[in-house]
């Protein structure tokens, strides 16, 4: 048939009708791409959606959220901290990143103590909490603690020579009380010689390792409060004896002797009396929590006798570790021979109580004094040790449990005869197929 010149032209007017009709709808799709945004998460075990219980709190926080990552430029793990706060920002407009090259910022990075592994700090409605270690279960925990309002009090012993949270020598604990200010966990000291009684809005009350004993009536005090169901944190140091009497009441027994570890040179650490720990027994305060931490200068403790308390071990050394006795000189080794005691060495106990059917006792006991001082406080995960470590014994130990999403059948395991096909089907069937219907194809035309 032949096609008039009034036909192309009608052909070509809805041609050019067409090509503008699908440049429209293209134009109004990449306009509504801007204002809209539309995912769908079709992995397997929904790896790259938000839990139910993160997306709930997101939708809870009304006001703004500040992430700042102190990473260095270059690092790979600058992407997956942005991976993962877009899914948050998906469910919160509010929730913002940045980026801070340290070394950039030296002197914000001498303020916050910031290593060379760098630092996410989380801000909200003016309270901080700091991430060494990043992913859906540390970020929506962190959230949730800052969500926290309200202002809880501890309570610091002092008049035996006690480490301050006020202070601002080494050994002092400044460094950690002005981290609990931040989450608003007031620290008071108390002296019971001048103020016998402990104050009812006190929720904790923490013994920093007295170097002298203390009196008749204040032990008495102590153990008053202990009785009535006080919260405790004591800090002891090896071969401090002025904690003796307090930490039997317990049904707790601090060894003679310091712990020693020859694991320790493996972290680059040439004093073996200085103690890593990177793996902890399962407890709500160690829930989620994989930073090393490091204890120097540390006392062993083992269960005494019978005891009213439920007492678990959740800090213990390695199994390369042993009490030491003598003065720690040189290269040391363990004697088979001597009566020292090898490692695993538990130095950390927590003890609760059941007071009635909603209220518990919260104890904790740790052979070292050292870890929350202002001289290794910013060492790997002291800090998050310490402030887990105060938050669960003051009962601000609200966690959410995200359990990790891991993909199933992440390989693929074919036989030798399903490779052979696959690759002789890539390689020449399908070309030659292709080929073949496109000679085939242009036969016919040929032949019209």
């Amino acid at each position: 048939m032949k096609l008039s010149p009034r036909i192309h032209q009608q052909l070509r007017l809805k041609s050019a009708l067409i090509t503008a009709l699908l440049l429209l709808v293209l134009g109004t799709l990449a306009f509504l791409t801007t204002r809209y945004s539309v995912q769908t998460d079709i992995t397997n075990n929904a790896g790259n959606t938000l839990s139910q219980a993160s997306q709930k709190l997101l939708l809870s926080l009304p006001d703004k959220v500040t992430i700042t990552a102190y990473i260095k430029q270059g690092q790979p793990i600058r992407a997956q901290i942005a991976q993962l706060v877009d899914r948050y920002s998906r469910y919160k407009a509010n929730l913002t990143l940045n980026f801070i090259d340290p070394d950039f910022e030296p002197e914000k990075t001498r303020e916050l103590n910031i290593g060379p592994e760098g630092i996410i700090i989380v801000d909200y409605q003016e309270r901080t909490e700091k991430l060494t270690f990043i992913d859906e279960s540390s970020l929506t925990n962190a959230l949730l603690q800052l969500t926290n309002a309200n202002e809880r009090w501890i309570t610091f012993l002092t008049g035996h020579g006690e480490r301050s949270p006020e202070g601002i020598a080494n050994f002092d604990f400044g460094q950690f009380g002005k981290e609990l200010a931040h989450r608003k966990i007031n620290a008071q000291t108390l002296n019971l010689a001048t103020l016998p009684a402990i104050p009812d809005n006190s929720a904790l009350l923490v013994i920093a390792a007295p170097k002298v004993a203390l009196l008749a009536g204040e032990i008495a005090i102590i153990k008053g409060y202990i009785q009535r169901g006080g919260n405790l944190l004591v800090l002891t140091d090896p071969d401090n004896k002025q904690l003796t009497d307090l930490l039997k009441l317990l049904g707790i027994r601090q060894l003679d002797g310091v712990i020693v570890d020859s694991n320790s040179t493996l972290y680059g650490i040439d004093d073996p009396g200085f103690i890593l720990v990177s793996e902890y027994a399962p407890h709500p305060v160690t829930k989620g929590f994989q930073t090393i931490t490091l204890y120097p200068v540390v006392a062993a403790l083992e269960i005494d006798g019978k005891t009213d308390f439920t007492i678990s071990a959740w800090l213990s050394s390695s199994a390369k570790s042993w009490m030491e006795a003598d003065a720690i000189k040189g290269k040391i080794k363990f004697d088979a021979n001597s009566q020292a005691k090898q490692g695993p060495l538990a130095f950390a106990y927590a003890l609760t109580r059941n007071l009635n059917e909603t209220t518990q006792q919260r104890i904790v006991v740790v052979g070292d004094g050292d870890f929350l001082s202002n001289t290794y406080l910013g060492n790997v995960g002291n800090l998050d040790m310490g402030l887990k470590m105060v938050s669960w014994l003051i009962h601000d130990d609200r966690f959410i449990n995200i359990p990790a999403k891991i993909a199933t059948d992440k390989s693929l395991q074919l036989t030798q005869t399903a490779v052979a096909i696959i690759g002789f089907g890539f390689l020449i069937i399908i070309p030659l197929l292709l080929i073949s219907t496109g000679f085939i194809i242009w036969r016919k035309r040929k032949q019209r």
